[in-house]
């Protein structure tokens, strides 16, 4: 794919929505296009955290271990933006990602990732609303879980 229909394809991804052209060309040109096959991890549950990966194509599987096996708990489609937590948090992968189709995504490493984070402003926002967003849903379903469960007592 030629960097121009690379920046274009990044131009569609809210989270990259206000980043001016030129500097959507650094970016494309810094980060590392990836595709996956289906099935294929693109990171492990305990893995150190190297890079984030916007999904520009196919869908992944957001999936958790537990002491009776792997839980699927959400599902990353297209612009969606998954492994910067392990980043922002210096801490290990908190979960799985495997794609359920053929996938492509932008790979960008940590360093870059930060960089962009301190240069672009409105990237830092976008992605603490996808973060702010993810524990809303993770509280409502917690919060389901535990009343289904006094429930059954």
């Amino acid at each position: 794919m030629l960097l121009k229909d690379e920046v274009e394809l990044l131009r569609r991804v809210p989270l990259f929505a206000g980043v001016a052209p030129a500097k959507l060309k650094l970016l494309a040109f810094t980060s590392d296009r990836v595709n996956y096959a289906a099935g294929e991890e693109i990171f492990h549950q305990g893995d150190s955290g190297d890079a984030a990966y916007v999904i520009l194509n196919g869908t992944a599987d957001i999936l958790v271990d537990t002491p009776s096996g792997e839980i699927k708990v959400a599902e990353a489609e297209y612009s969606s933006i998954v492994g910067e937590i392990a980043i922002l948090c210096e801490v290990s992968r908190t979960a799985t990602v495997r794609a359920a189709s053929p996938l492509d995504v932008l790979r960008i490493k940590k360093d870059q990732f930060l960089k962009l984070l301190i240069d672009f402003p409105e990237i830092t926002i976008e992605v603490m609303r996808v973060l702010a967003d993810r524990l809303s849903h993770t509280t409502q379903e917690l919060t389901l879980a535990r009343s289904q469960l006094k429930a059954s007592e």
